[in-house]
């Protein structure tokens, strides 16, 4: 039987430490930021980890471990 195959989106999406977090981007940040402060962007711009509610979700997108 072959390999499952990695969800192509997720691993575009996500990115696993060294300690096993998974890193994520931060939405809002694409367009319409004119309005936006610039301490909200910078504060956007920074990466985020993935809350452990979802974290088997991507986990299982990403086929690692548990």
């Amino acid at each position: 039987m072959p390999k499952m195959k990695t969800n192509s989106s997720a691993k575009k999406r996500f990115k696993v430490t060294g300690t096993g977090k998974v890193k994520r981007r931060k939405a809002f940040l694409n367009h319409i930021l004119t309005k936006k402060a610039t301490k909200r962007k910078k504060a956007l711009a920074k990466p985020a980890m993935v809350h452990e509610t979802d974290m088997s979700n991507v986990k299982f997108m990403l086929r690692i471990g548990k």
